[in-house]
C-alpha cells in the first residue's frame, strides 16, 4: 500500500533535522522480542494527519534497523481510515486524534477487526491567526465557540468584538473525517452543540491550514501542534483562556495540564489478529518503546511524550494482545 499522502513527512520536516531523530531512535532502542534478525513483510498504518509524523517516524528508524520490513503509513484522518481501511480488514494500525467510537467498533467487529487502544502522546491542538492579527491573540473558549458554532456564525471579526476589524473571517480547518475536527467539537463546541459550521475551508492536510492562514490576514485555523511548531515563523499561535487567563500552546503547558481544554491524548490502534505476525508485533513494541524517545517524540515531532509510568501500561497492554493474538 502506497503512502496516499502528497506532502510527506521528510518533506515536511526536512529543515528540521529529520535524519538525526530517526538515527536518534535507531541507535537507541532494541525490539523487546530481543530478536532483530529476520524480519520481514509489510506493516500498513492509515489514520491520523496529526499521528502520521509520529508514526513515519518510527516507521522509517523501524525499517532502517530492518531494511526487509516495509512500513506504509497513509494520512486519512481518524475515522477515514477506521471506516475505509482499518474496520474493512485492510490495514494492520489505524492512528487517531481521539478515541474510536462505538459505531466504528461496531463496523470493525462486524469484520472480525478487534483493535487493542494504545495511547502514544499528548497533543495540543492549536489555534492559529495570521502574522499581522494583532487583535485576536488571545482568545476565551467562548470566543472560539462563535467563531466556529453553525448556530448563527460570525461574518465579520467585528461580529465578535465591536472593536475588532470589520472585515470577513476566512476559516481553515480539519475535515470532518478527522480526529481534531472531533476533538474541537467535543472540547470547545461541545457534543450537545448545535455542531461546527461548515462554510469553511475543510482539508485533510494541515500545511494547507498554515499556508491558508499564512495568507490572509483575517484568517483563523486549528490544527496538531506539530505542525505548528514546525511552522511557528508563519502563522501566530492563540493563548486560550478557560477561565484562568490565557494560556499559549506548549509542550509545557500540555504535559501540566494548564492549556485546556485543547490539550489531548493521541493513539494507535494495531488490529489483534495481526499481531500474531512477528514483524508486526515487533513494530509494535517499538512503537511504544519509543513513546519516551523526548528526542523524536517532542523535539523532533512536536508531541509531549509518554512517561515511564505510562508506556509501562501501554507496554502491557499491548505484551496481553501479543500474547492473546498468538494463541500463548
Amino acid at each position: 500500500m502506497a503512502d496516499e499522502t502528497p506532502y510527506s513527512r521528510r518533506q515536511f520536516l526536512g529543515a528540521t533535522g529529520t535524519a538525526a531523530g530517526a538515527l536518534a531512535l535507531a541507535g537507541c532502542t532494541q525490539t523487546t522480542g530481543g530478536e532483530s534478525e529476520g524480519l520481514s513483510g509489510d506493516v500498513d498504518i492509515a489514520g491520523s494527519s496529526t499521528v502520521f509524523p509520529l508514526a513515519t517516524a518510527f516507521g522509517e528508524s523501524f525499517s532502517a534497523d530492518h531494511p526487509d520490513v516495509n512500513v506504509n503509513v497513509q494520512s486519512t484522518g481518524s475515522g477515514g481510515g477506521f471506516a475505509n481501511f482499518f474496520c474493512p480488514g485492510e490495514t494492520d494500525f489505524n492512528n487517531a486524534s481521539r478515541p474510536i467510537q462505538p459505531e466504528e467498533e461496531e463496523q470493525c467487529a462486524s469484520n472480525g477487526v478487534e483493535p487493542v487502544e494504545l495511547t502514544v502522546a499528548t497533543d495540543a491542538v492549536t489555534v492559529v491567526v495570521n502574522n499581522d492579527n494583532d487583535w485576536a491573540t488571545e482568545l476565551t473558549v467562548e470566543q472560539l465557540r462563535e467563531i466556529w458554532s453553525a448556530e448563527s456564525p460570525p461574518t465579520t471579526w467585528s461580529d465578535i468584538d465591536g472593536s475588532w476589524p470589520d472585515e470577513e473571517i476566512e476559516l481553515f480547518g480539519p475535515s470532518d473525517a478527522s480526529g481534531t475536527y472531533d476533538y474541537f467539537i467535543e472540547a470547545i463546541l461541545g457534543e450537545e452543540g448545535p455542531g461546527h459550521r461548515q462554510d469553511y475551508a475543510a482539508t485533510e492536510q494541515d500545511r494547507n491550514i498554515i499556508q491558508g492562514v499564512g495568507g490572509s490576514e483575517y484568517a483563523v485555523g486549528y490544527l496538531g501542534f506539530a505542525y505548528y511548531s514546525q511552522n511557528s515563523d508563519a502563522v501566530t499561535a492563540v493563548a486560550i483562556d478557560d477561565g484562568d487567563g490565557p494560556v499559549e500552546p506548549s509542550l509545557e503547558t500540555a504535559k501540566s495540564g494548564e492549556y485546556t481544554p485543547l490539550a489531548r491524548p493521541l493513539f494507535t490502534y494495531p488490529k489483534k489478529s495481526a499481531l500474531a505476525e512477528e514483524h508486526i508485533a515487533e513494530f509494535a513494541r517499538y512503537f511504544v518503546e519509543n513513546t519516551t524517545n523526548e528526542e523524536v517524540v517532542a523535539n523532533e515531532v512536536g508531541y509531549v511524550p509518554l512517561s515511564e509510568e505510562e508506556q509501562a501500561e501501554q507496554m502491557d497492554v499491548l505484551e496481553t494482545a501479543i500474547e492473546e493474538a498468538s494463541g500463548n
